[in-house]
């Protein structure tokens, strides 16, 4: 049986102007909205309040996003937990639109500078980055894509593309609704090019949104995009291999995604 985190307590809720209304758990978030408020756990709070900041005056064109709220005294996070505005809609397998837009939100994105919390973090996902990068050595078990890893690293090449702060995980993060512009509801940051995250995106609607192959060839204007498809591929598969829930069963959408990589490389 999985364990349910607990909902924001009073105090929480009453200090982000959300003391009546009941916490509603969101499906697939660790997140409850309560009213028009959505609550949800900052592991980090340093992270928590630069990505507050930052999507408190982020204005990328045709995108809608999700507003952090302020406490009552200003803060952005209040014991371990961080508000935002809810925001309509639904995450949809418009796989086009959602590399669309990271190119758009990532131009508006790009002049902010480098967090200092980056290169601090020390999770999983972090691991995973540095190690797709060539930046980090970690030995991955084998059976949980390991292998697979081993053998795509060697078709790495260097690369001239700009880092900036990007959104790492917009795969199931970018809500639609009918007649408005797509909406993000978090930012996950890394320091890598925009090309990468747009792969990312495309990797994660690979293996596990049903994309139709041919999403891999409608995005091969962007600079050096079979690496930073490659790239998007090693992050995802060393994510598979580290992850305490993942299985051999489970690496079966990353497998299909590497066939379709390996065709461009």
């Amino acid at each position: 049986m999985t364990h349910t985190p607990d909902p924001p307590p009073p105090h929480v809720r009453a200090a982000f102007g959300a003391r009546v209304e009941e916490p509603e758990p969101l499906d697939g978030a660790v997140a409850w909205r309560c009213g028009e408020i959505v609550l949800k756990p900052a592991a980090n709070t340093a992270e928590a309040a630069w990505v507050a900041q930052t999507l408190d005056l982020l204005e990328p064109d045709d995108v809608r996003v999700s507003r952090p709220v302020r406490s009552t005294d200003g803060r952005w996070v209040v014991s371990g937990w961080s508000a935002s505005r809810n925001l309509e809609g639904q995450a949809e397998p418009r796989h086009d639109d959602v590399v669309a837009m990271s190119l758009r939100l990532h131009s508006a994105s790009r002049f902010l500078a480098r967090p200092r919390f980056l290169q601090a973090r020390q999770d999983i996902y972090a691991l995973a980055d540095r190690m797709a990068w060539g930046e980090e050595d970690y030995v991955l078990p084998q059976e949980k894509g390991g292998r697979l890893y081993a053998v795509l690293a060697g078709s790495r090449r260097e690369v001239d593309l700009r880092p900036q702060v990007v959104h790492g995980d917009l795969f199931g993060n970018v809500l639609f609704a009918e007649d408005v512009a797509p909406g993000i509801i978090d930012f996950n940051p890394y320091w890598r090019p925009a090309e990468w995250a747009a792969a990312v995106a495309v990797i994660d609607a690979l293996a596990w949104g049903g994309a139709d192959p041919a999403i891999v060839e409608r995005w091969s204007h962007l600079s050096e995009w079979p690496q930073a498809l490659l790239r998007a591929l090693l992050f995802r598969l060393a994510v598979h291999a580290l992850h305490p829930r993942s299985s051999s069963q489970t690496l079966t959408g990353l497998e299909r995604a590497s066939q379709m990589v390996l065709e461009v490389l």
